[in-house]
């Protein structure tokens, strides 16, 4: 399916928007190297596109969770459907360069030759490190409040 642009933008609007989207753009071939990385991902994760690009999801994906990510994701590789529709939200935490752990919600998008060949999986990524601890500080202070009050 391709999508007609409205009339009057400009011929590259498909790249500006992908390239300068809000939100980190990642696409990974069927290895898991990054192959494209936007302003954004580098934003969000703190590496330049020069140290992400050509480099495993292993990046960002802390150890702790490498192993199940690799396992479905080389199942999807293989022709097992995934079990993220698109468009389905998905939050994890991940990995920013210094180390510290940041919490990401995601929508993939898998992509495919004109045979239908799955080359791999593009994702919409953004930062949701402050709202996650904004309702992890709300929900203690709401079990502390039932814990005193015996609700």
């Amino acid at each position: 399916m391709n999508a007609m642009l409205p009339a009057g933008l400009p011929g590259d609007f498909t790249a500006r928007l992908v390239v300068s989207c809000p939100e980190a753009v990642i696409y990974a071939d069927a290895e898991g190297k990054i192959r494209f990385w936007n302003a954004a991902a580098s934003r969000i994760f703190g590496l330049a596109e020069e140290e992400a690009l050509g480099a495993s999801l292993d990046l960002i994906i802390p150890e702790r969770l490498r192993a199940r990510h690799w396992q479905g994701y080389d199942e999807v590789m293989r022709g097992r459907a995934s079990r993220y529709g698109e468009g389905d939200l998905l939050a994890v935490p991940a990995r920013h360069k210094d180390g510290h752990q940041i919490s990401v919600e995601f929508t993939i998008l898998p992509l495919r030759d004109d045979s239908g060949a799955l080359l791999g999986i593009a994702a919409f990524l953004r930062d949701v490190t402050a709202r996650f601890e904004e309702m992890r500080g709300l929900r203690r202070e709401l079990a502390a409040l039932k814990a005193h009050t015996g609700a």
